[in-house]
């Protein structure tokens, strides 16, 4: 086994790739973090205050949530990248690890997105669409930028962070989707979509009452998790996981209203795909030739770094620079214009010989590179256009010349600080069989502590072993939990036993909340509606709070008191109750999750009645509660 790895991480450090993947990867990651930082902003109250809005435990929790946001973006850009990666590992970890996102509201993902960023620390991400690459070329700027080669990765970068990530994941969710009914019968994905509390606004009934169509999906997601980590990397099966990968992760993102652990999942498939796509959407949506020409001055700093700007935006390669000094006289168009004055200005010159200098060469370029075609015709707009214009010529009129031959020395390129560089091109390269067995040593480390998590939970759990009766196996069992507890917090290795059967079993209640107007009518709290939905914004981990720990198979009185008060106070703040002075009612319907299929499920637990059980009022915002002792048995 060693051997075999040992074999394919050197042979895969040594294949070289392309680094579209990996800058699609962390742009998707970026984005992941960002709306979930902005969903935590949002909902800041009700997940870190004790009382949302009357007992603020945590002040500052929007100024590190606003921290992390610009940390996400400097992500999302590719700038400063090994810093902005390493504070965010260091955000997921803290806020996961102690706050009440991870006792109430968990999030389903969060751990995963601890493992993600762990593997970021060591990815090329700033090779491709970032800004780190530009502030690179920029530091050197008498280089031209047909120079820089197009930036090739190991292709390790690309499957080891796969490999433990998604391979892990789903290897451990089979695990113990065995162990569930409705699994074993091919309902897997069927059973969670008839619940009013889990379904997204999108009604898939059309689906869900096609049963040979929902086993087939249920046992192809259990037939695909299973095999995933052995056959993925195979040239001729990648395909066919990619796409059957990518069809379940966006069937949860849009089904589901836990959308952000399906846009997570989304997030890591562009590692998935052939490196020879990537090299053909590249030749695909590359022009075959300029439809412009820059002339600049070669012997200015300002045009140089301009120049390596706009080509490095210029994505589809629509623009080609060219140096005045040496090439303006080869133009017949350009003929009328002396040297000097074309020093002056940039000079550009279309398809059809049309001359553009100063402001105009810039809207023109912005116009041609296509996706910044609305900020080309801003330009244009009257006012606005005169304003840049000397803003242009100001700029133009005062930059400085150099000679390149005495005072480019002075220029030296950014040192790369990443923690790829220094590991896979400087170690990696000198020692490559030292650096591949580090690698392997490392993985199977990471493997063992899998195995862990899933023997610990998918089989002794699962089959009700107890370790406590004798004193080694005792002692394996502390080993064990103080594995999981190091590989959970800082490697996002958990147990992935999504909606399983000891979810859903018993699940025949669900709770919603009214409240009284001021007019005294009864209206509909925007949390749970007529329905049984939970309306947008209440998805993610608010979701999993009212459904994963609310309201369960058995209904802890405390527990729900708790988080009804958290949401009565949030919600009644936001719609402008006064909480000196409101009362909310307490609704219960009866529903259904059986483990087999029943055709129109969802739509039958959504046309349930409603029956009042008890009402919550605040009073000097202070909590009541008018509740039954048992409400499992309402």
């Amino acid at each position: 086994m060693y051997e075999f790895l040992y074999s394919k991480i050197l042979a895969l450090c040594a294949k070289p790739a392309p680094a579209t993947g990996i800058g699609v990867f962390r742009i998707f990651y970026g984005l992941v973090c960002l709306q979930e930082i902005i969903f935590l902003f949002y909902f800041s109250h009700l997940i870190f205050d004790p009382i949302p809005y009357i007992d603020v435990e945590f002040p500052t929790i929007a100024f590190f949530l606003c921290l992390w946001g610009i940390i996400a973006s400097f992500i999302i850009v590719g700038y400063r990248y090994q810093f902005a990666v390493i504070c965010n590992y260091i955000f997921w970890i803290v806020f996961v690890n102690f706050t009440a996102m991870q006792r109430d509201f968990d999030g389903g993902f969060d751990l995963f997105m601890t493992g993600a960023g762990f593997f970021l620390l060591f990815m090329p991400g700033d090779r491709a669409f970032s800004l780190d690459a530009l502030r690179y070329k920029l530091s050197t700027p008498f280089l031209h930028y047909s120079t820089y080669p197009k930036p090739s990765v190991s292709a390790l970068a690309y499957y080891l962070p796969v490999f433990t990530c998604l391979g892990f994941l789903y290897f451990d969710s089979d695990i113990h989707k065995v162990f569930a009914e409705h699994w074993r019968n091919g309902l897997g994905a069927w059973l969670p979509s008839t619940q009013p509390y889990y379904v997204s606004a999108l009604d898939m009934s059309f689906m869900l009452n096609n049963e040979l169509l929902q086993k087939m999906m249920g046992y192809t997601i259990m037939l695909f998790q299973l095999t995933f980590i052995f056959f993925f990397f195979k040239r001729r099966l990648r395909i066919i996981y990619l796409l059957i990968g990518i069809g379940l992760h966006l069937g949860i993102t849009l089904s589901l209203n836990i959308y952000p652990f399906g846009l997570a999942m989304l997030a890591f498939y562009p590692l998935l795909i052939p490196f020879a796509w990537w090299r053909c959407l590249n030749n695909r949506f590359t022009a075959r030739q300029p439809v412009l020409t820059v002339f600049y001055d070669r012997q200015c700093p300002l045009c140089n770094r301009t120049v390596l700007t706009l080509n490095h935006f210029d994505i589809f390669k629509r623009i080609t620079f060219k140096n005045a000094q040496d090439h303006a006289s080869a133009y017949s168009a350009l003929a009328s214009i002396d040297n000097q004055t074309l020093l002056t200005d940039l000079y550009a010159l279309d398809q059809n010989n049309t001359i553009y200098s100063g402001l105009d060469t810039y809207i023109q370029i912005l116009l041609k590179m296509g996706y910044l075609f609305p900020v080309g015709l801003l330009l244009r707009l009257p006012g606005i256009y005169q304003l840049a214009s000397a803003k242009y010529r100001a700029i133009a009129d005062t930059r400085v010349r150099i000679t390149c031959n005495t005072d480019c020395a002075i220029f030296e390129p950014l040192k790369n600080d990443t923690l790829y560089y220094a590991l896979f091109e400087q170690y990696g390269v000198q020692k490559p069989k030292a650096f591949a067995r580090k690698i392997t040593k490392i993985t199977v480390a990471l493997l063992i502590l899998q195995i862990n998590c899933s023997v610990h939970y998918g089989l002794i759990y699962r089959l009700k072993i107890n370790l406590n009766q004798h004193p080694i196996t005792a002692a394996i069992a502390q080993g064990s939990n103080a594995l999981l507890m190091v590989s959970r917090i800082f490697l996002g290795i958990a147990p992935h036993a999504l909606y399983l059967h000891d979810h859903f079993a018993g699940y025949d209640r669900i709770l919603a909340i009214t409240y009284t107007d001021k007019n005294g009518n009864e209206q509909w709290l925007p949390f749970v509606n007529e329905q049984g939905r939970l309306l947008a914004p209440n998805w993610g981990r608010v979701q999993s709070m009212w459904a994963n720990f609310a309201v369960t198979p058995n209904i802890d009185n405390q527990r729900v008191r708790k988080f009804l008060m958290k949401v009565t106070a949030f919600w009644g703040e936001e719609i402008g109750l006064d909480l000196n002075n409101a009362q909310f009612q307490i609704k219960l319907k009866k529903i259904d999750a059986p483990t087999h299929w029943v055709y129109d499920q969802l739509h039958k637990n959504m046309a349930a009645p409603w029956v009042t059980v008890g009402t919550v009022t605040w009073t000097n915002k202070i909590i009541f509660y008018d509740l039954p002792h048992n409400m499992n048995a309402q």
